[in-house]
């Protein structure tokens, strides 16, 4: 079955939607949006280094978001530049450093535009493998992190008089945040994979009543925009991780419609 191409995209797609979009509503509810694109914007230095060291693509990407993810986690404490700026800087930094990196890779072909942009079409079954089994690795961690994590969400003090570890919680979430980076970078490209967190996230926020509701929600509209998505891109012969981010805006936009008249009531 996996030997189709067709067959592996649909199954990739429907993995990193599952792994991203539960994930994405912390990542909403915590204000974190520049947070996980400065950790995507470093894969691209991991699949260069991955080249030229001769290791798994996949592991060198994981490898570097963490190290992004951990270094961007120390730095929070500082106060000497605002973190949004810092943040920013890093990002740009991240990206420049994997282009240069790029320029020394020789013996291979590094397509650029399919890291970039994603190249879902392109995807291997040890992609398939990487993906589903990252996705179940994740949700498990996401499962047993839950309830602390939300409790850190509502009230960070509150949260630690009642026990909750905070330091440790921070620094899982923002790991699990570095590993669904580099494991959904194949599907929609490290440029657009924050789309895929927040997106499904926003769009499930107005019909959700509690926070499971939303995870679930939201797993499911990603879902719909990747096979929306994938459906465009081989009808129309356009490029497959701008087609999905296109699906998961448009399934933004109409479920904003009924979102804002019930608000109006």
């Amino acid at each position: 079955m996996l030997d189709d191409f067709v067959t592996r995209a649909v199954l990739a797609g429907l993995g990193a939607a599952a792994l991203a979009a539960p994930l994405g509503c912390f990542v909403v509810w915590r204000r974190m949006a520049y947070f996980g694109e400065t950790v995507a914007y470093s894969g691209l230095l991991g699949v260069a280094l991955g080249f030229l060291l001769g290791v798994d693509l996949t592991l060198g990407v994981i490898v570097t978001a963490i190290a992004m993810a951990l270094l961007l986690s120390g730095l929070q404490a500082q106060r000497a530049i605002p973190y949004d700026t810092l943040l920013g800087i890093l990002a740009h930094v991240a990206l420049a450093s994997g282009l240069i990196a790029a320029n020394f890779v020789s013996g291979a072909r590094l397509d650029l535009m399919g890291y970039l942009f994603g190249d879902i079409l392109a995807v291997s079954r040890a992609d398939v493998f990487w993906i589903w089994g990252g996705a179940a690795a994740v949700l498990a961690a996401l499962t047993l992190l839950w309830r602390p994590l939300l409790a850190l969400t509502v009230h960070e003090e509150l949260a630690a008089a009642e026990g909750v570890r905070v330091r440790r919680t921070e620094t899982a979430f923002i790991l699990l945040i570095a590993v669904t980076v580099a494991l959904a970078m194949k599907v929609i490209g490290i440029l657009l994979i924050t789309s895929l967190m927040i997106f499904p996230a926003a769009v499930a926020r107005p019909f959700a009543k509690t926070p499971e509701q939303m995870a679930v929600l939201a797993a499911l509209a990603a879902a719909l925009a990747v096979a929306g998505g994938l459906f465009l891109s081989l009808k129309l012969d356009t490029a497959a991780g701008p087609s999905i981010v296109l699906a998961l805006a448009a399934l933004f936009f109409v479920a904003a419609v009924p979102a804002l008249a019930l608000r109006g009531r």
